[in-house]
């Protein structure tokens, strides 16, 4: 569960990281809290201070791919960290000397989304030159669980510092600049010739042209962008949901608040440690399931009237978060060639936050319009929608059992070769169905070690392995 630990340079990157994704994770509390202070309640600004930060995830984390895969990863983000220091700082002052009014964290939250969209796909790039191909996958969740650690750990403690310093947001953006000391400091102390850097790409046109030719060229990376933008820009709001359920529908304080984003985050961090334990590359039918359960579970909870049952449904409905998230990273950057995968991670997170600037007002003006639970509700059945058609796209000319069994307890799918279905020319998600086995391009994936075994019956042959 820990193999990745054993390499040096990742154990100081992970443990430095974990303190501040705490600071970062205080940050997004305050800043949340800090938007409802000025605008009133107003779901909407809320959605908009979302939207500019995860909006320039659009426009330049493709240029942070290309940095990835052109220039020394350690240095670009010792870079991007310390101005991301600066940005919380700046906001920090202005709140303690009372001169922030609603444009600054505006502004400063789209500085901060410029920063963090050419720092993602460099950081996620830079996981495998620490632990290379064997250890990345066990890596991946390890720094998923790190991140789950500091938001389990982050929301609590800002609600806590809210509350005890008279309302005032203040303290997290201070904490937060300071925690990046501890990023860039572990940069520093790494032992750079154990580094596995990757070939530098040359410094030639049609980069772009280059990453989405190859992404078109698999569709199982297609598929995982799909779901991905999907559920990044329908299902991944509780920034924003969790807030105005807390404030509107339960009449809740900042400590409330901060609990509910806490029991979120226990779920999330269960589903990141789950997710440690895979060592191979998951399957596309994984992530499709894993999808669906998702958005089942945040329909669900936007029925919660009660606030604790609320926050109880908020623990699986992380947890599965976390399981389609780290499985959706894990299967990208196990199925792209090294020298592409910078470009190719920066794509899958431009899927992933990019329709942030569509989702979160949409789903902020939702949650105004016709109740917060509403948000929940609307953006849970999108992603079971989209999922559910991207399962039936795959499992399209073949007979598909689902077998459930009490004891022990169990899931199968079975899929038995159907007829044969003409392709449709535009729809090159139909290829899905020639990759069935999720492998990546030029791989043979290794067959999962643990889990139910399962009889095949003649002329049927098994369709996954065990989800774990």
């Amino acid at each position: 569960m820990f193999a990745a630990l054993r390499v040096r340079n990742f154990r100081l990157y992970v443990s430095a990281n974990l303190v501040s994704q705490i600071g970062t994770w205080m940050q997004r509390i305050g800043q949340d809290w800090l938007v409802l202070q000025l605008s009133g309640s107003s779901g909407v600004a809320l959605g908009v201070t979302t939207a500019l930060q995860f909006g320039p995830t659009l426009l330049f984390s493709f240029y942070g791919g290309v940095l990835a895969d052109r220039y020394d990863k350690r240095r670009v983000l010792m870079l991007t960290q310390a101005v991301m220091g600066v940005l919380a700082l700046s906001l920090g002052l202005l709140v303690a000397t009372d001169a922030v009014v609603l444009w600054h964290v505006y502004v400063l939250a789209a500085g901060l989304g410029v920063v963090s969209s050419l720092d993602t796909p460099t950081r996620q790039a830079f996981v495998s030159e620490m632990v290379g191909p064997e250890y990345l996958a066990n890596a991946v969740g390890l720094n998923s669980t790190a991140f789950n650690a500091a938001r389990l750990i982050g929301p609590a403690v800002a609600g806590a510092l809210i509350a005890a310093s008279g309302g005032s947001t203040a303290p997290t953006f201070l904490i937060n600049a300071a925690s990046f000391a501890f990023t860039i400091g572990s940069l520093l102390g790494m032992r750079a010739e154990e580094l596995r850097p990757s070939k530098p790409a040359g410094r030639t046109g049609g980069q772009l042209s280059a990453a989405l030719a190859y992404t078109r060229r698999h569709p199982d990376l297609l598929l995982a962008m799909l779901l991905a933008f999907t559920i990044g820009t329908f299902g991944f709001n509780s920034q924003i949901t969790i807030a105005l359920m807390a404030r509107e529908v339960f009449g809740l304080g900042a400590g409330a608040f901060g609990l509910l984003s806490t029991c979120y985050a226990v779920g999330s961090l269960t589903g990141a440690l789950l997710s440690t334990r895979r060592r191979s590359r998951p399957l596309q039918r994984f992530l499709i399931v894993s999808a669906v359960v998702f958005g089942v579970l945040l329909m669900i909870s936007g029925l919660m009237g009660n606030y604790y049952a609320f926050a109880a449904l908020l623990i699986p409905t992380g947890a599965a978060a976390l399981v389609f998230s780290v499985a959706c990273n894990s299967f990208v950057q196990l199925g792209v060639e090294p020298q592409m995968r910078g470009r190719i991670l920066a794509l899958y997170f431009m899927c992933f936050m990019g329709g942030t600037p569509v989702g979160a007002p949409l789903i902020g003006w939702i949650s105004e319009r016709f109740g917060a639970p509403w948000g929940l509700i609307g953006g849970g059945a999108v992603c079971v929608v989209v999922a559910a058609a991207a399962g039936a796209v795959l499992a399209r000319g073949r007979r598909v059992r689902l077998e459930m069994h009490v004891v022990p307890p169990s899931v199968q799918l079975h899929v038995a070769a159907g007829a044969p279905v003409a392709p449709t020319a535009p729809d090159r998600v139909a290829g899905l169905a020639e990759e069935a086995d999720g492998e990546a391009p030029g791989e043979q994936v290794p067959v999962e070690e643990r889990g139910p075994v399962v009889e095949r019956r003649p002329g049927e042959r098994l369709a996954g392995g065990p989800t774990r």
